[in-house]
């Protein structure tokens, strides 16, 4: 059953990292494991929301979903996105993005590092916004408690996060107009630049929550009309054709889960450039990545057990706030990428290791006949 499901991204694995050793060597074969597992852990919460709708398509929606919307989900986002963003920071077109990155690694490497400025602002603020939006809604499991209540009741200011991300990014930009008055105004236009690209982040975030929340009530207003439907074809004794119930809906589901699908798709992609700036390496980290989302969608849909480990959400929010504070640092100080990985992993592996120990805690609460109250004290976190 486990080869079944996983078999297509054992095989993904194993050819890109036997690709990242003859394109990078073994420092390449680390960059990319490293983006692989943060891709994973990224998307995990992605694969939940996933399973969750496509267990109401039917079968014929739900592989369309899983063969057309993850081939744009893996070559649309995860191997053009990078591109775009670095052709647009770099103001080169596309394909002299790829020809420069495959044939002319040092030129490309300086356009990169040129346009280091506005991609780690523009994703810097956008992953930011992610993990503010998380830590401010308040939950009924806390992984870290004591952090987490007092956030969550911070959280009921109206639009907190945004306003918080402004302080953020303007600090950020005021850090280099003060730096630019030091060294005779030489940075004035990368202050700007870090401003007008941090704001562009923030826009894009708010753009894609929007189309999420309008696909979201879109869904839920087709759902509520295929309700009202069967109930009166309940008390008329008619049968409403199973094309009406599933057609319309399933569309907009379809739509909805690709629309979620991009929008957990940026965190993966501008983290990566938190790692790395080559874009063939990217690619393959976060086109293993995909794949395991897509696996993770077929278990959960069949199986249903993986929500089971419960601060894995927790751990790949934190690992997102790590990320946004690392890129708005390498705009003016460069951090070694193993170090940056590290961080986001560790975030991960320690959220795993917490859902277990929860897990037997629970079971052991059970098994002695302990009260409600201490298996909801084990379940808000510590």
């Amino acid at each position: 059953m486990l080869l079944k499901t996983f078999g297509w991204s054992f095989a993904v694995t194993a050819l890109g990292l036997v690709a990242a050793v003859f394109y990078g060597g073994w420092t390449g074969f680390g960059i990319v494991a490293i983006l692989s597992i943060l891709e994973i852990s990224l998307s995990f919460d992605n694969a939940v929301v996933n399973a969750g709708i496509l267990k109401k398509m039917s079968a014929f929606w739900q592989k369309i979903f899983l063969t057309i919307g993850v081939l744009i989900a893996v070559f649309g986002m995860r191997l053009v996105f990078p591109v775009a963003i670095v052709a647009i920071s770099a103001k080169i077109g596309p394909i002299e993005a790829v020809r420069l990155a495959l044939n002319d690694k040092d030129q490309y490497q300086q356009l990169v590092t040129d346009a280091h400025p506005s991609i780690a602002a523009f994703g810097g603020m956008f992953l930011l916004m992610i993990f503010l939006d998380f830590v401010f809604e308040d939950r009924d499991i806390k992984w870290l408690g004591w952090l987490e209540r007092p956030l969550a009741k911070l959280g009921k200011i109206d639009m907190l996060s945004v306003c918080i991300a402004l302080i953020v990014l303007m600090v950020t930009a005021m850090t280099f107009a003060a730096n630019a008055h030091q060294h005779g105004g030489t940075h004035v236009d990368k202050a700007e630049t870090v401003l007008l690209s941090g704001v562009a982040g923030l826009i894009t975030y708010l753009v894609v929550g929007g189309l999420s929340g309008f696909f979201e009530n879109k869904l839920e207003e087709e759902e509520e009309r295929e309700h009202e439907q069967e109930e009166e074809a309940k008390k008329s004794g008619k049968k409403v054709p199973a094309v009406v119930m599933a057609g319309k809906a399933a569309f907009f589901m379809f739509l909805y889960l690709e629309v979620l699908d991009a929008s957990f798709s940026f965190d993966g992609v501008i983290g990566a450039f938190a790692i790395t700036n080559d874009i063939v390496l990217m690619a393959l980290g976060l086109g293993i990545g995909a794949m395991y989302v897509r696996s993770l969608t077929v278990y959960l849909v069949r199986q249903g057990t993986l929500d089971d480990y419960v601060y894995l959400e927790h751990g790949a929010h934190y690992a997102i706030g790590a990320l946004a504070v690392i890129l708005l640092v390498t705009i003016q100080y460069e951090i070694h990428e193993v170090i940056t990985g590290s961080v986001g992993v560790l975030l991960i592996a320690w959220s795993f290791f917490s859902s277990v120990r929860r897990n037997k805690a629970l079971a052991r609460a059970e098994g002695n006949g302990s009260g409600s109250d201490e298996k909801s004290e084990v379940a808000s976190g510590v």
